[in-house]
């Protein structure tokens, strides 16, 4: 038996409460599978194990072997699971029902726990091409400080597991002697420079570059890089992005809109050739940031950079949907068209990976889609080109969606967790009505009405045959699927059918309200008169 299983079964033993952290998803549920498999089921945890079992319909499975764990008081706890899922294990691990979470570090911030004792079973992660490194210090303090919470317990265990001696002094001294990282601003991240910037602009809090300057020379961004020349350079650098995608206009002294757009090297074409001119582009940045300093332009958002600030777009990925957009006008398009748009941006990450085993099956899927695309390619070598890639097995994911397969199956064939499904879902929501809105804004209403659509279908799961089902009230996916099935595709089908076959495919009560809502409203009580169910054999004596 591994330290991990000991100190666990340990812990049961001496009533308390433990959660283990791993390194990864699959991990967890590995873990928390290997206790579960030396405990006894008990009546308590069997109900909570048919709780967690029901909130997936049809149950996946991972929801299968959580149902498992948890029918002898262990759990998993990771980004993968259902927000239901998540809450029943969180309050029955509150109510002292569930013993051991297995979890990744997300569980590590944000919840005060009855935890008496932290194992942390590996304190390295993955970092992509680094290939495994050791976390960071204040990651490390996050998840110890889940134990000995002091509403719950008098104090506390974190016990981290060592390999080897050697693994055990770098243990150690990293991090029982080491010191927490100093903490970052996120306006030092251009994403983030850049929505506020627009943000603040759209709002009039910043009218002009000189306030542009003194309120970020107030943020706790200035005070940690300490060279604010530097900060006016990546500030006017931003500014300068918003102005050429004209979410920003610039107003000179004299009134008139300045459009400079971007610094690029002068060139002039002397006899055929091209001479890179780089001293006078250096000369005419230093001559344009003393007229700024001088004579601030006044900062002003246009229509277009109001509406991109109204819905919290990094204007890097609203200017890429605008130029996806205005491509899609000009070439024929379809549904997956639209999802590898929204898919191929900042908002969507992380992407669904590619595995060894899917490159030739997601080349194959890029190239039958390659004349429908709106965003364009990257070369192989490029640092994007991987990102690119994993947008197509996300497309995947969303085209699989809207032709109706279910959670099983995309946990079977794509490796997407239920939880995923409803973040990946709710992300792909707000950026099809974003992609709505910025296509009305440019009167694309060849692109609005196929968002439109799409949005519907990415909502609820179906294909373009169910749209005039799904918007009845109590009508989802799997009951316009009974609905159209039976042959009930639109509203004047459903106005010809009678009741009873109605009442046979949803049901009496839904069907009762299906016909009232299309205006055939069906009788609730026997009018008098009328004689209700059957008579008694005495009233024909």
């Amino acid at each position: 038996m591994d330290d991990t299983l000991r100190l666990a079964l340990e812990t049961i033993e001496q009533g308390k409460q433990a959660i283990v952290f791993v390194a990864s998803r699959a991990s967890a549920e590995k873990t928390a599978e290997d206790i579960s498999k030396l405990l006894q089921i008990s009546e308590i945890t069997q109900d909570i194990s048919a709780k967690a079992g029901k909130v997936v319909s049809p149950a996946t499975k991972q929801c299968k072997r959580l149902s498992l764990c948890l029918s002898k008081g262990i759990a998993f706890h990771h980004a993968g699971l259902a927000n239901k899922q998540k809450e029943i294990i969180e309050d029955e691990f509150k109510a002292g029902n569930v013993k051991i979470i297995c979890a990744t570090p997300t569980l590590a911030a944000g919840l005060s726990l009855p935890v008496f004792r932290v194992i942390l079973k590996s304190l390295k992660r993955f970092s992509g091409k680094w290939g495994m490194d050791w976390i960071p210090v204040l990651e490390y303090m996050q998840m110890a400080g889940r134990a000995g919470r002091p509403e719950y317990e008098k104090f506390g265990e974190a016990i981290a597991i060592a390999k080897d001696k050697g693994q055990r002094d770098e243990i150690y001294n990293r991090y029982i002697l080491g010191e927490a990282e100093d903490i970052y601003s996120k306006l030092a991240v251009e994403p983030v420079l850049r929505t506020y910037l627009l943000s603040l602009i759209a709002s009039g809090i910043i009218k002009d570059e000189r306030e542009m300057k003194e309120f970020f020379k107030e943020t706790f961004w200035a005070t940690q890089f300490n060279d604010f020349e530097k900060l006016e350079e990546i500030m006017e650098r931003m500014l300068d992005f918003l102005e050429e995608w004209e979410f920003v206009k610039c107003e000179s002294v004299d009134g008139e809109y300045e459009k400079e757009g971007m610094d690029h090297v002068i060139t002039e074409q002397k006899d055929g050739f091209t001479d890179f001119a780089l001293a006078n582009t250096l000369l005419n940045r230093m001559k344009k940031k003393k007229q700024r300093s001088q004579n601030p332009r006044k900062l002003k958002a246009t229509l277009m950079g109001k509406r991109v600030s109204q819905l919290y777009l990094d204007p890097l990925t609203a200017q890429h949907l605008i130029t996806c957009l205005k491509k899609g006008e000009a070439q024929e398009t379809n549904s997956f068209s639209y999802i590898q748009m929204i898919s191929n941006t900042l908002e969507m990450r992380p992407l669904l990976r590619i595995k060894s085993k899917e490159k030739v099956d997601m080349q194959n899927i890029l190239m039958e889609n390659y004349e429908h695309l709106l965003s364009d390619e990257p070369e192989v070598y490029d640092l994007d080109y991987h990102e690119f890639m994993n947008s197509i097995k996300t497309s995947v994911f969303f085209n699989e969606w809207i032709n109706e397969k279910k959670e099983d199956y995309m946990f079977e064939s794509l490796g997407v967790r239920p939880g995923e499904i409803r973040v990946k879902l709710e992300t792909a929501d707000w950026l099809l009505y974003a992609s709505t809105e910025l296509a009305d804004l440019l009167s694309l209403n060849g692109s609005s009405r196929e968002l439109r659509k799409l949005r519907v279908r990415v909502k609820n799961g179906i294909k373009a045959e169910l749209l005039p089902l799904i918007k009845f009230k109590g009508i989802g996916r799997a009951r316009a699927r009974k609905l159209h099935n039976n042959g009930l595709k639109s509203l004047s089908d459903i106005k010809r059918t009678d009741l009873g076959t109605l009442n046979l495919i949803l049901g009496p009560k839904l069907a009762g309200e299906l016909k009232g809502e299309i205006g055939q409203n069906i009788p609730s009580e026997i009018p008098k008169g009328r004689r209700k169910g059957q008579l008694s054999l005495s009233k024909f004596s």
